[in-house]
């Protein structure tokens, strides 16, 4: 319920609360801010309690399906096709568990995650420039 509620938030409150109400009420705001959360507490697991009662098994037979959704919620559409294509296999390629001796460390030029350091050279081929006046090469098959 108060899960977003940190320590800072709770002694400024509390701080609050001391001007606010001054030291002599303070202590009996807090007995009935107490005795509160607890009747609250109280009429929550009796209405758990009453409509586990009165639903019984075919509870049962929802939850099931609930927590398959529930876990439907957390996968993530890039693993379940890999998942699928590779049949479950987590490293497909095999890189992550890659460790070969290529001089850069010890871990061959792969990162631990089997992706390439940013720090290796990358080489691309050298494209000619035209000469004024010269047209680019078409290619019939591309267009």
């Amino acid at each position: 319920m108060f899960e977003s509620v940190g320590w800072g938030e709770i002694l400024v409150l509390i701080v609050a609360g001391l001007f606010i109400l001054g030291p002599e009420r303070l202590p009996e705001a807090a007995a009935w801010m107490g005795k509160s959360m607890r009747k609250v507490r109280e009429f929550a697991t009796g209405a758990r309690q009453q409509l586990k009662d009165e639903v019984g098994s075919d509870f049962e037979e929802f939850r099931k399906p609930l927590e398959d959704l529930r876990g439907l919620r957390n996968f993530d559409p890039k693993r379940a096709v890999t998942q699928h294509i590779f049949d479950g296999d987590e490293d497909p390629t095999g890189l992550k568990s890659f460790q070969g001796n290529g001089g850069n460390g010890g871990n061959g030029g792969a990162k631990q995650n089997g992706y390439p350091n940013a720090s290796a050279p990358q080489t691309k081929p050298e494209a000619e420039s035209l000469k004024p006046g010269e047209k680019a090469p078409v290619d019939p098959d591309a267009t």
